[in-house]
């Protein structure tokens, strides 16, 4: 049987380890050949390459710090040396979440957080999209924290990703005519690296999982099938859709 995604190829950004790994995976099982995006990690991104190789698939490592436009530049003009002709799938997972609220944030963690998790998607996207077709997919990675109570601590995270709401909507409406899709998907806490401050500290597991409706902490594969169904031909009739991956946290 022919795999849903067979032919298609598909950029992760973030990719190295945590959800990114998960939907790179997930994407190269689904049959896509999948550029495996990573900033500092490169033993990383390179362990996913070769477990998606292991199992039969298609993949090629990038480097690429997004927070920066020339290395997103960069990394485009290596993917087109690699003879790679048209990127069907983008997946904006790369992003940073350091603790920064109202009274204790610098202007440091601010501008890492909104250079990566917002300029980064942005001109990713700006790229990506002069590589893609009729047909094409995007998929943003936001957060839960977007709709629930607020998080001060995560102030600055939360709001960048207010902007990847908002920049989903528009990019939709923009590339909708050129028959390109793009939607979000936000996660609520997952059991990823990224997270392990948070899911190592039983008090707040259990916090969070007491108030979450199907009563457990997420994992990544819960946030890859979901992403898995936007970048497939399943997923056609939906754009500018914000799809929550939480278990039903704070309902």
């Amino acid at each position: 049987m022919t795999k849903p995604l067979h032919n298609k190829t598909a950029l992760v950004t973030g990719a190295s380890k945590g959800l990114g790994k998960a939907i790179a995976l997930r994407l190269a099982n689904d049959g896509a050949t999948v550029i495996v995006n990573y900033a500092s990690d490169k033993a990383g991104a390179e362990n996913v390459a070769a477990s998606i190789a292991k199992a039969g698939g298609k993949a090629h490592v990038v480097h690429g710090d997004v927070s920066k436009v020339a290395n997103i530049q960069k990394m485009f003009a290596d993917i087109d040396a690699l003879g790679i002709k048209s990127i069907d799938i983008l997946v904006n997972n790369a992003g940073i979440f350091p603790p920064g609220g109202l009274e204790d944030a610098t202007e440091e963690v601010f501008d890492s957080v909104f250079d990566i998790n917002v300029k980064g998607l942005f001109f990713v996207t700006q790229e990506a999209v002069k590589r893609m077709g009729e047909g094409g997919r995007i998929v943003n990675i936001s957060t839960g924290l977007t709709r629930f109570t607020a998080a001060p601590m995560l102030t600055i995270y939360s709001a960048s990703k207010g902007a990847v709401d908002i920049l989903t909507r528009d990019f939709a409406a923009t590339l909708g005519p050129r028959g390109i899709t793009v939607n979000a998907v936000h996660p609520g806490l997952t059991a990823t690296e990224g997270a392990s401050a948070m899911t190592s500290n039983q008090d707040v597991v259990g916090h969070i999982v007491s108030g979450t409706a199907l009563g457990r902490l997420g994992q990544p594969d819960d946030i890859a099938d979901i992403v898995a169904f936007f970048c497939g031909n399943d997923s056609r009739w939906a754009t500018a859709q914000h799809v929550e991956a939480s278990g039903g946290v704070r309902l």
